[in-house]
């Protein structure tokens, strides 16, 4: 990787000097790290600004280089919100909502809650503006503003449909860029249509090998969506044999995790 070169110290390897005017560090010259890259340090701003055209293009990649680092290395496993309180195993996916009461009780819990500060109520009342449900008007606008809200209390759910939204351009202006920053805060925490939806977007953009990398965290984490679509990459020889054969045992080795012989008699007793 490429760093930018600093003065010729004349041997004095171990001190840390000024990346432009090669003034060692010490208690009388305070050196600052280049918050961006954290590759190269200054004795202050007049030396960084001069110093930014050669810098510039180091800095650039490094920086870069950091952000996936925390994108990949984030949100391996699902949020606590995903596990069942009673026997503490994920729930399988997709999530299955449980049965609710009338509309008009729905609407009076919600709002009790959001009256709360309870993000899930935000997020929640939000998604009934976007649809009109509840004997609600639909408001698009109303419902981002919640959404918004919801996501700044600590809601992932809100900053994945906040991305759906801004993706699909449903009730507000498109807006890619915004879609993938709402993805990717929420994936990083762990929300795995969020990661599934990033792995899409790289690869609709050409970016295979990052659009790989995201899916195998997804599959991994038990989404089948992910598993196919590597599949199909894979036949289409973009991703390689051993790709999709991990992202088949991780996902499989996911959903083994997720059952127990309380679910299995529950659904039995579903039928």
């Amino acid at each position: 990787m490429m760093q930018c070169k600093a003065i010729d110290r004349g041997g004095d390897d171990g001190d840390e000097v000024c990346a432009n005017c090669g003034k060692h560090g010490s208690d009388a010259v305070k050196l600052k790290s280049c918050t961006a890259c954290r590759l190269v340090k200054y004795c202050g701003v007049d030396c960084q600004k001069a110093h930014r055209k050669l810098h510039k293009k180091a800095c650039k990649q490094r920086a870069a280089e950091l952000k996936d680092e925390q994108l990949y290395s984030r949100g391996h496993e699902r949020p606590e919100g995903d596990f069942c309180p009673i026997c503490t195993l994920p729930i399988p996916l997709p999530m299955t909502p449980v049965a609710e009461a009338n509309d008009h009780m729905k609407l009076a819990m919600i709002q009790k809650r959001v009256a709360k500060k309870d993000p899930d109520a935000f997020y929640h009342l939000g998604t009934k503006y976007v649809h009109g449900e509840l004997g609600l008007q639909k408001d698009v606008q109303r419902a981002v503003k919640l959404w918004t809200e919801a996501a700044e209390l600590g809601s992932i759910d809100a900053l994945y449909n906040l991305g759906v939204l801004y993706d699909s351009g449903n009730g507000v202006q498109e807006d890619k860029v915004k879609a993938v920053h709402f993805w990717t805060k929420a994936a990083m925490q762990g929300h795995v249509r969020s990661r599934n939806n990033l792995g899409c977007n790289e690869g609709e953009k050409g970016n295979h090998d990052r659009a790989v990398r995201h899916l195998l965290i997804s599959a991994k984490m038990g989404d089948e969506n992910s598993v196919e679509t590597i599949k199909q990459v894979f036949m289409a020889g973009v991703a390689t044999k051993e790709q999709y054969a991990e992202a088949l045992k991780g996902y499989q080795d996911a959903v083994e995790g997720m059952k127990s012989h309380d679910r299995d008699e529950a659904k039995r007793h579903e039928r």
